[in-house]
This record gives C-alpha cells, sequence and structure tokens, in this order.
C-alpha cells in the first residue's frame, strides 16, 4: 500500500513539472513570436562616384628671409649689442671684430697711394718740360692704379671687422659671445624675419607631378588652432635618391599666432579614386563599430550592416567596406530600428 502511494505522488509530482515547463516554453515562444511594430523611414539607393582622393603631408615653419651671419675675417669679438630675441633693423650692427693688423695695412695703402701719386705727379710735370719720358709717366701711372687698389682692397677688408643685419627682424640663434675667436664660415648669430613664413614640406616622389607653383593648398597648423590656404612657391625638380621626397615650400599669410619651427599638415590632390558617400544620418555608432540598415525590398525589412567609415564631407561620409553601389540604405529614424524590423518607405 505504501509502495502504490509513493508511486501515484512521483506521477502526480512529474505530471507538474512537465506542465509547468511546457507552460513557460509557450509563453517564451509567444514573447519571441511577438511582431517588431513598423517604422517609416527615408531610403537612399548607393551610387558610386568619382572623387579625387586627398593626402596629407606634414611639414615645419620657416621665415621666408633668413640668415646665417658670420664673419669673413679672422679676429676677436669685441662688440655683440644683441641678445636672443632682440629685433633689430636693417643696418643695425649685429658683430664688431677686431682686426689691428688690418687696419695697420690700411694706413700702409694710404701711404703707399700717396706717394704713388705724388711721383706721378712730379713726373707728369717734368714730361711737359721735356725732362722725363712718356715711358715713365705711364709706369708710374701704372703704379698708381696698383696702389689704388691695394689700398681699396685693405679698407674694404676693415669694412669685414663689422658685421650689420642684412633685414629688420629676430635674432633666433646665438653662438658667440664677447671675446671669441671669429672665424670664417663659422655661424655666430641667426636672423629671422617672422613676418614673412613658409611650410618647407617633404613631398613624396608620388605626388610631386601634381603639385605646381602657384597652386593653392590647404594649411593646418594645429598649435595655432588655424587652418589657412597656402599658395605653392617652390617646387624641387628632383627628389632625394635616398628619401624618395623632394622639397616644397608654400607661403602662407601672416597671423600674430605663427612661429617658426611649429608643426603644419599640407593637403595635396592625389588620383582620382571610385568611392560611396553615405549621408551621415544613416550611419549609427555602437562602441567601436559602424552600423547601418540596409532595405531589404522582397521583405520590406531592414538588415543590420557593419560598415568601415571614411572621410567626412559636409553632410555624407565615404564609405569604405560593408557596402556596395545599388544598395538601399535607410538614412532616418535608425536609432528606432533592430535587425528585421518591418519599414514603410516613404
Amino acid at each position: 500500500m505504501y509502495k502504490q502511494l509513493l508511486l501515484t505522488s512521483c506521477l502526480l509530482l512529474g505530471s507538474l513539472t512537465l506542465f509547468t515547463a511546457c507552460n513557460n516554453q509557450e509563453a517564451h515562444e509567444k514573447a519571441e513570436t511577438t511582431p517588431l511594430p513598423t517604422v517609416a523611414v527615408t531610403i537612399e539607393e548607393l551610387k558610386e562616384l568619382t572623387a579625387p582622393s586627398r593626402l596629407e603631408v606634414v611639414g615645419t615653419l620657416e621665415a621666408v628671409e633668413r640668415a646665417s651671419i658670420s664673419a669673413r675675417i679672422s679676429g676677436q669679438i669685441i662688440e655683440l649689442p644683441v641678445v636672443l630675441g632682440s629685433k633689430v633693423n636693417e643696418g643695425d650692427l649685429l658683430v664688431k671684430v677686431s682686426a689691428g693688423e688690418i687696419s695697420a695695412k690700411v694706413l700702409q695703402a694710404e701711404a703707399q697711394l700717396s706717394q704713388a701719386r705724388r711721383n706721378l705727379a712730379r713726373e707728369s710735370k717734368l714730361q711737359k718740360q721735356g725732362a722725363s719720358t712718356k715711358e715713365t709717366v705711364k709706369s708710374l701711372l701704372d703704379a698708381t692704379r696698383i696702389a689704388e687698389a691695394a689700398f681699396e682692397e685693405a679698407r674694404t677688408m676693415l669694412d669685414y671687422t663689422t658685421i650689420s643685419a642684412p633685414f629688420s627682424g629676430t635674432i633666433t640663434k646665438k653662438i658667440a659671445n664677447i671675446g671669441d675667436l671669429a672665424s670664417p664660415g663659422i655661424v655666430l648669430l641667426m636672423i629671422e624675419n617672422g613676418d614673412a613664413l613658409q611650410v618647407l614640406a617633404q613631398v613624396p616622389e608620388s605626388l610631386l607631378l601634381t603639385v605646381k607653383q602657384g597652386d593653392t593648398v590647404p594649411v593646418q597648423i594645429p598649435a595655432a588652432s588655424l587652418i589657412i590656404e597656402g599658395v605653392v612657391a617652390e617646387v624641387a625638380p628632383a627628389a632625394n635618391p635616398l628619401s624618395r621626397t623632394a622639397p616644397v615650400k608654400i607661403n602662407i599669410p601672416f597671423s600674430s599666432d605663427l612661429r617658426v619651427g611649429q608643426f603644419a599638415r599640407i593637403g595635396l590632390s592625389g588620383k582620382d579614386e571610385k568611392t560611396i558617400m553615405l549621408a551621415n544620418s544613416a550611419v549609427l555608432s555602437k562602441g567601436q563599430m559602424d552600423i547601418v540598415f540596409v532595405h531589404d525590398e522582397s521583405t520590406q525589412t531592414a538588415h543590420m550592416r557593419i560598415v568601415k567609415t571614411g572621410a567626412v564631407h559636409g553632410e555624407q561620409v565615404e564609405i569604405l567596406a560593408g557596402l556596395e553601389a545599388g544598395e538601399r540604405v535607410v538614412v532616418s529614424s535608425v536609432e528606432r530600428l533592430q535587425d528585421g524590423q518591418p519599414l514603410e518607405v516613404q
């Protein structure tokens, strides 16, 4: 009797468990089969466009007018009235070099010239009196000309003891100090005119033929938060065989926020390429993914598609991968859509 009761209880418990599981499965299936609401959307059919590619090269701001100041004679620096950052005008004294031997040569050359002129004057007077010959006068005339040239050379060398600013600008580098020995070819100072700047960029040889003197190109200076138009001033005729690049100089307009040495980006046009453009409103960003919804004409539903986007041009974005020309993409109400959502095309 006890075994019969136990068996009956187990059967009842199993039936109850089975009934509960069946009810849960039916409820779950019912929830899954609840149809999604129809969403009214706008559709755009993708078309393949031909557009010039835009490439960027980097460059550095430099002054159009800049000069490395060095001495043309050897001597000790006795005057250096400028410091780093000094503003100078054209003709201002930058460096003075002591060269006593040159001053002595000037005095010597001046004395020799005076003597040659006296001798020439005396012989010319004697020739008129018949007491001298033409050959003697001619020899003294040649000697006088040689003395004049020697005097001019010595006086020019004396002028080299002072170095003046070749143009108005700013001292951007100061290497020498008072008491240093100046030697020919050794840079003492660097002067630059910061009012006229240009960008020096190394352009790859593949783009060199697309850049011509007088072209207008966009220039971005991140440090100054500026995007300006520059004009190509110089293009090197040949590329460096090691780097496969060539220097290009681009003049830019004046701005008080620009400084020599700032980093710049230059936009250059590349070859024409096929591309697909899509409205920005069609792209929905979820985390690190960009998704769109493609309209299935046969079922009138939306199908989610992951895409790779490129450059943004106004209200259009470039599609690099994930879509093909001819497909119909939803461009409105994309935030309300799910994969398989019924659509009503407006």
